[in-house]
């Protein structure tokens, strides 16, 4: 069972724009998320100065997708200046350093190599890291206190606007429907659920292997990036989702499944009969 949890916000250069610390109740770490223009400002947090930690640089790569780098250091600013000069795709910083100094250089390796894997494993963004961050070999006792650590990071990466450890799929265990599916002409057979960023089609649905004269050209522009970027692979009677992928919005998922436009809250169904959209406003499906 999840609770609710308490993050103060301090903005510390009174803009939300700005630099920011964040803090949890009952957590020893605390957080930093620093614009790249601001780390030269830095010098008068003393803790970023003489700590010890883990940070993210958040940017964009040359297409213009998400991108981060993962990090640690000994002395958080020291590297964070640094990386001013060795790289250029970041706009901003989240760091992560331990209120009680507890973190030690074995620490924040696990914790690397952590943060590596499960942001390789969710596959929102493009990780920069050429080399691959080697595991530290800690305790027992240690490696579950850094695994909470690393929980308490997910939860206020994503609170600060990234969800680069966040997997695509959102598990409701109470809600048994929450899996909708569309089964259509032309080899079409999609599965799916809606999260809060839109609407996932599973990893192995099949698209329609063609689509119609009717479909909107921006749909058409669309279904052909998903396939030059290999999202959508060609099966002959079918193209197949080679990855998790995330539309923003259910129509747009269920017409790149279908190959046609479509409402999508009312095509995606779960097994039951039920439509996306009794299914988000809790109504009964109505049969004929």
């Amino acid at each position: 069972m999840k609770f609710g949890k308490t993050i103060k916000i301090f903005l510390i250069d009174g803009d939300p724009n700005g630099r920011m610390s964040c803090e949890l109740s009952n957590w020893s770490g605390k957080a930093y998320k620093i614009p790249r223009i601001k780390v030269k400002d830095c010098s008068d947090r003393e803790d970023l100065t003489t700590s010890t930690g883990v940070y993210l640089l958040f940017g964009k790569d040359d297409d213009g997708k998400e991108q981060v780098y993962i990090g640690e250091a000994e002395t958080i600013l020291k590297r964070l200046n640094q990386q001013l000069t060795s790289k250029d795709f970041w706009n901003e910083t989240i760091v992560f350093i331990s209120k009680d100094d507890n973190l030690n250089k074995a620490h924040i390796k696990y914790l690397e190599s952590r943060q590596h894997e499960i942001a390789k494993s969710a596959n929102r963004y493009k990780v920069d890291n050429s080399i691959v961050p080697t595991q530290s070999s800690i305790s027992e006792s240690d490696r579950a206190e850094m695994e909470e650590f690393i929980e308490y990071i997910k939860l206020l990466v994503n609170t600060l606007g990234h969800k680069v450890f966040e997997e695509k799929r959102e598990f409701k265990p109470k809600q048994k429907q929450a899996t909708f599916f569309i089964k259509a002409a032309r080899g079409a057979d999609g599965q799916g659920e809606p999260t809060s960023d839109g609407f996932v089609v599973f990893k192995g649905s099949k698209a329609a292997a063609t689509i119609v004269n009717s479909m909107t050209s921006n749909f058409i522009t669309y279904r052909q990036k998903l396939i030059d970027e290999g999202v959508l692979v060609d099966k002959g009677d079918f193209f197949e989702f080679t990855d998790d992928y995330i539309f923003s919005s259910p129509s747009t998922a269920a017409v790149m499944v279908m190959g046609r436009n479509a409402n999508g809250l009312t095509e995606w169904k779960s097994k039951d009969g039920k439509t996306l959209k009794d299914f988000e406003t809790n109504e009964k499906t109505t049969k004929p």
